[in-house]
């Protein structure tokens, strides 16, 4: 398949100054509802209060344990309602065995304890990036990967204002390692498109993104109801994808333990499809009963790789033969790798996969 039969072009993007901000910091929630946790820093540490009141500080490469007692935190011989553990120098914070650039913010949360991460927002990028993305591939695709999750950090971001923290750091948001997930090659990317975001009307898009489509992105509305008229179906280009057709086989005593309320599976009948062919509505008779279920909670309930699939009933297994890893709406990562390996560059990518959007650049005043 050639890009120029699909008019991809550069010509579609261009960059426009949005208004000027205030160094961005991101809230990552990236220890939830613990019992206990370590705090620590490589360098010495400033302990604080919420409202920003130096109580102590926590010696270098030493890490205490923070917990909750009577509604509150104690963190070392400290208690308060919450604490900032902020290293100096350029130091790295320590959170329950991974490092983080930034400083934490330790809450309470009921009887357990949650650390938000504060972080600047290219650096919490350079992460994300090694997380999201294998480091060794194109540059071109790095680009594209680093433009894609900043524009969806900031879209959650905007949205989250009254949350105790903007984003979390698993696949439900954007999968985030600290230090451990960076590398030059992520770094790289980042800096190369500092401060560049994907926009529709003067807006920063919710810029989705997926591991492969199998073949043809979807229309959102298609998939998750609401439209975005960004979010459109188009051709891939992850036919290299090494999950771009899977198969999975389960037993009926398997399906059974996965999938309750039916008994044994007797029959299946897909009820509705995308247009693409993801399985919206699917009906499941058993010997106990019948059930019908979404795609994705099918998906969800086997461990599937997408809602792109088939289904057969052999006896007494249950095969599944599928296409693709994802929702598939947005980007696919392997089809951005794919035209990246094509020579197209970062900004055809993102154009081909946000339709009508624009490249735009956000100017960070600095502190």
């Amino acid at each position: 398949m050639t890009l120029f039969k699909i008019s991809l072009g550069l010509s579609l993007w261009w960059l426009v100054a949005l208004p000027v901000q205030a160094a961005v910091e991101m809230r990552v929630a990236v220890a939830e509802g613990r019992d206990q946790l370590a705090v620590g820093s490589s360098t010495p540490a400033l302990v604080k209060t919420i409202g920003g009141q130096s109580v102590g500080q926590i010696p270098q490469g030493r890490a205490v344990t923070v917990t909750t007692e009577g509604g509150a935190l104690k963190l070392a011989d400290w208690r308060d309602q919450a604490f900032w553990v902020e290293p100096t120098g350029n130091g790295y914070i320590y959170i329950d065995n991974a490092w983080y650039r930034g400083r934490v913010l330790v809450v309470p949360n009921g009887s357990s304890v949650t650390a938000v991460n504060w972080v600047d927002l290219e650096e919490y990028l350079y992460s994300v990036l090694g997380a999201e993305m294998p480091a060794s591939w194109p540059q071109e695709a790095l680009k594209a990967q680093a433009v894609a999750a900043r524009s969806f950090a900031l879209n959650r971001r905007d949205r989250s204002l009254s949350s105790p923290f903007d984003v979390g750091n698993t696949t439900t948001h954007q999968v985030y390692r600290g230090l451990a997930s960076e590398a030059p090659s992520t770094i790289a990317a980042v800096n190369a498109t500092r401060g560049q975001v994907i926009t529709h009307n003067g807006r920063v898009i919710e810029a989705v993104f997926h591991s492969s489509s199998g073949g043809h992105t979807e229309n959102v509305e298609d998939v998750w109801q609401q439209p975005r008229p960004y979010l459109r179906s188009v051709p891939d280009f992850d036919q290299e994808a090494p999950v771009f057709r899977w198969s999975e086989t389960f037993t009926a005593s398997q399906f059974q333990q996965r999938v309750t309320g039916i008994g044994r599976l007797q029959s299946v009948a897909i009820e509705r499809q995308t247009p693409q062919g993801r399985v919206s509505s699917i009906r499941l008779q058993g010997t106990q009963g019948s059930r019908t279920l979404t795609g994705t909670e099918l998906r969800q309930a086997l461990g599937l790789r997408s809602a792109l699939f088939s289904v057969a009933i052999q006896g007494d297994t249950i095969r599944f033969d599928g296409r693709g890893f994802g929702h598939g709406i947005g980007m696919s990562q392997w089809g951005a790798r794919g035209l990246a390996l094509q020579g197209y560059s970062y900004a055809q990518i993102l154009a081909h996969y946000y339709q009508g959007t624009a490249l735009s650049l956000i100017q960070i005043a600095q502190n």
